[in-house]
């Protein structure tokens, strides 16, 4: 890819996963002459070993302000992955001038004062369901193996339940993105489940960037994806 102006990217990844997910995207970020930062959040990667009963929201946006401060980040485009919307949103919160963009890649869009679940849609009742929980962690249905690294680990419950109190005001200057991923379902682009916030990005006119992939397209659709992110400098 050819070399462009330069930019930081700060990416927060999602549930049950880790930065591990975006090395690809923050490698090919560099290669056209980015500069790219990856938290990953406590408990969860490289950091699963630091889980504690105490790990919720407000730890995962402390995780990635910490970073913008400590690594004295101005001019930040900020990247929030699925549930790294929620974080994203408390970061860009937290740190407005320091923000010049917010991307919000097939992410949940919390209200003010929301969870996770209840930005979903669900119940706390209804998500114990949908997720196996055990010792305060998400337990990924996927995972059969867990010798193997990278891999996603539990998730810390904490997280999804604790609602995120922010100013949509205070976010409302600050320019964003919504990157929606959508696949040939049976019933259309509607039955996808995070169709809600694309919905929603729309209806508060953000710009909006439709990609035909996974929900994981820094997987499946790598090069698409990076070359949207350097669009959005």
């Amino acid at each position: 890819m050819a070399a462009s102006a330069q930019s930081t990217y700060v990416i927060v990844h999602g549930a049950w996963g880790g930065a591990w997910q975006f090395k690809n995207t923050g490698k090919l970020l560099q290669e056209a002459g980015q500069t790219v930062y990856r938290p990953t959040l406590t408990g969860l990667g490289e950091r699963h070993h630091l889980y504690n009963p105490s790990v919720n929201l407000t730890t995962h946006i402390t995780d990635v302000v910490n970073t913008i401060l400590f690594e004295n980040l101005t001019d930040v485009i900020l990247v929030g992955h699925s549930y790294g919307g929620m974080v994203v949103t408390g970061v860009a919160d937290s740190l407005p001038d320091r923000i010049k963009k917010v991307i919000y890649l097939d992410a949940i869009i919390p209200e003010e004062n929301k969870s996770a679940i209840q930005s979903l849609g669900m119940e706390e009742s209804q998500a114990s369901n949908s997720f196996k929980v055990n010792d305060g962690v998400i337990v990924p249905a996927w995972v059969r193996d867990t010798t193997i690294t990278p891999r996603d680990v539990p998730h810390p419950v904490a997280t999804f339940v604790q609602p995120l109190a922010y100013s949509a005001a205070r976010l409302s200057n600050i320019p964003k993105t919504y990157i929606f991923t959508y696949e040939n379902l049976r019933g259309g682009k509607e039955k996808d489940d995070f169709y809600r916030f694309y919905q929603k990005a729309k209806n508060e006119n953000w710009k909006i960037v439709e990609l035909e992939a996974s929900h994981n397209p820094q997987i499946d659709k790598l090069q698409e994806l990076v070359a949207i992110l350097l669009e959005e400098k």
